[in-house]
């Protein structure tokens, strides 16, 4: 798959590793801009006070499946219900929120866990099935809880349960949740 990164920072540029591991084509694009016309999807990793800026530098974005890995440390835009609805409202193509909710300091460790950590998926259905492969060639299990209509309670979960629970436990965490007699 030929996915073309915006944002070269933690997020954006650790996945961009994994992916290339995987042996995904991977485009990075940082504030200079760039063109993802060939890109079969597009991951938004920038602060979120910038996703407007940032992907106004960005051509070939009209249509395409775009991963939203977003939060509202930067603030956000209260005329959309989420910041995935914002990058929506850009691209104009089906997308889905995944990978916001993972430290991206503990990437490095996702090969060594017992069990695949899971990854958060939300979105449009035209979006879950690349965002669900995508957190698989990442090392996460995806764990789909709805449409787009959830992006803002996925991206609330990293400053609710997630924080509290990264604090108790002093540092990057990971979670699984799993159906009953899964695990």
């Amino acid at each position: 798959m030929n996915i073309t990164v915006i944002g070269r920072g933690h997020v954006g540029g650790g996945l961009a590793k994994r992916w290339e591991k995987a042996g995904h084509r991977v485009t990075k694009i940082g504030r200079e801009g760039g063109d993802a016309s060939d890109a079969d999807a597009i991951l938004v990793a920038v602060p979120s006070n910038q996703i407007s800026d940032a992907l106004s530098h960005v051509n070939g974005l009209q249509g395409k499946v775009a991963i939203d890995a977003t939060n509202a440390y930067g603030g956000r835009n209260e005329e959309f219900p989420s910041l995935a609805h914002e990058v929506k409202s850009i691209t104009g193509g089906p997308v889905a929120k995944a990978f916001n909710a993972n430290a991206a300091a503990a990437y490095d460790q996702i090969d060594s866990q017992r069990a695949r950590p899971g990854n958060l998926v939300s979105g449009d259905e035209e979006a879950r099935e690349v965002a669900e492969q995508l957190s698989r060639d990442a090392g996460y299990e995806p764990v789909f809880i709805g449409g787009l209509d959830k992006a803002r309670t996925q991206e609330d979960f990293l400053f609710g349960i997630y924080g509290a629970a990264s604090q108790a436990l002093d540092g990057p965490i990971f979670y699984r949740f799993a159906r009953s007699g899964d695990i």
